[in-house]
């Protein structure tokens, strides 16, 4: 199971606890497209767009994330050692393909990505994509 924030400090970060091998992560139900859209437009500066022909949200012009071709997953932005992070907790969910592996992102897989795991999974992403000032004026801005 993936943790993003730290209920006593209410910092962001990672744990790695392994979730069940072969289960697929369903707690909060299945994730579509249309609810990660509605999860990243609700952090400040977050808009619509597109990239590569295929719906985007972006911070101020930046990308955050974008819907991949295949419909199945989406490109989410991450610094690397998050991303090896992500992909050592839940190998079926977090992945890249050999296109990715130079840019700072994940791919993540809709079908096996828990609900509850995503609005943590888009406020550490928006963090490092935002300006600071939009950063230090969220709630929770360390």
């Amino acid at each position: 199971m993936l943790s993003f924030r730290d209920r006593g400090t209410n910092a962001l970060h990672l744990s790695m606890s392994q979730p069940s091998r072969g289960r697929r992560r369903a707690k909060g139900g299945p994730v579509d497209f249309a609810m990660v859209r509605a999860a990243a437009l609700a952090l400040p500066g977050v808009e619509d767009g597109t990239s590569y022909g295929t719906p985007a949200l972006k911070v101020r012009g930046k990308l955050l994330v974008r819907l991949k071709e295949d419909g199945e997953s989406f490109v989410l932005i991450v610094d690397f050692d998050t991303r090896d992070i992500l992909m050592r907790a839940d190998p079926e969910t977090f992945y890249i393909t050999d296109h990715y592996r130079g840019y700072p992102a994940v791919l993540v897989r809709l079908a096996t990505l828990a609900a509850d795991d995503l609005p943590g999974l888009l406020e550490q992403a928006w963090r490092q994509v935002a300006p600071r000032r939009l950063v230090t004026g969220f709630r929770g801005a360390p």
